[in-house]
């Protein structure tokens, strides 16, 4: 019987589920192992809130940038390790999570850093700006309101595109932004979909705040990046040829069900 959902009785030996069915398989077998790594890069992003508490009350845009950069060299390799643990339960790969952690660390930690950082610098410079205009004597117009919003839903759907060739692919910058790129072009809807999730949920989070304080521990960021993951693999996974190319690397690790053609 599972943990979140009644066991799936159609389910077919030796055909990957799509789908809702899809994802409840994939969350009732790693929620725990998604849940600690997520933890994990949790707690590596306190530099980088701890920077922004003090660049919102000190009204300091440097100290924004300061805490992106720093902040961002420590959230980078959580950030990666979880992409990594995310797309290798997508693909089946059951490796425990500790391992998978330590080798994810250890094989993506110079992209991941500096992914992290700009990532971070972006993030920091759009709270630090919203946060000011919420609190100033000076209400922001709905145009500045819109900007800020639009451009946060194109950052994360770079971002959701460019991690996971990040910590799977050693690729020039060039070509990954290509990719990314153009992968957006060709595929929209999912991945500014999934963009505007995260966007949305983290605005919930903020808003509800002090409330909110007591859900992040639990959801963290494992669940709305998996759900982002999860929207886009399957056309992810075609388009690079993940799978073909962890395939032909490492025979002995083939995901052990294939799609419904």
């Amino acid at each position: 019987m599972g943990l979140f959902f009644r066991e799936d009785d159609h389910k077919i030996e030796g055909v990957r589920s799509v789908g809702f069915a899809r994802y409840r398989e994939v969350l009732e077998g790693s929620w725990k192992a998604l849940y600690l790594v997520g933890f994990i890069s949790l707690i590596l992003f306190i530099p980088f809130a701890g920077g922004m508490v003090y660049a919102i009350l000190s009204k300091s845009t440097l100290a924004a940038i300061a805490a992106g950069v720093v902040g961002g060299a420590f959230a980078g390799p959580g950030l990666g390790c979880l992409y990594d643990l995310i797309l290798r339960r997508l693909r089946n790969d059951k490796s425990e999570w500790w391992v998978c952690w330590k080798r994810a660390f250890k094989q993506n930690l110079l992209i991941s850093i500096l992914t992290g950082i700009v990532q971070c610098v972006f993030i920091g410079l759009a709270v630090f700006s919203g946060a000011l205009m919420l609190w100033g004597a000076t209400k922001p117009s709905l145009g500045t309101i819109a900007i800020i919003l639009v451009g946060s839903v194109i950052l994360a759907a770079v971002l959701t595109v460019w991690w996971p060739q990040a910590v799977l692919f050693s690729q020039k910058v060039g070509i990954r932004l290509k990719n990314t790129l153009f992968f957006i072009l060709f595929h929209p809807g999912r991945v500014f979909g999934a963009a505007a999730l995260q966007v949305v949920y983290w605005l919930i989070l903020f808003f509800l705040l002090p409330w909110s304080a007591f859900v992040v521990p639990i959801l963290g960021d494992w669940y709305v990046l998996f759900l982002s993951v999860f929207f886009i693999y399957r056309p992810l996974n075609k388009d690079f040829k993940v799978e073909d190319q962890i395939r032909e690397a490492f025979p002995d690790n083939l995901p052990e069900e294939e799609y419904i053609p």
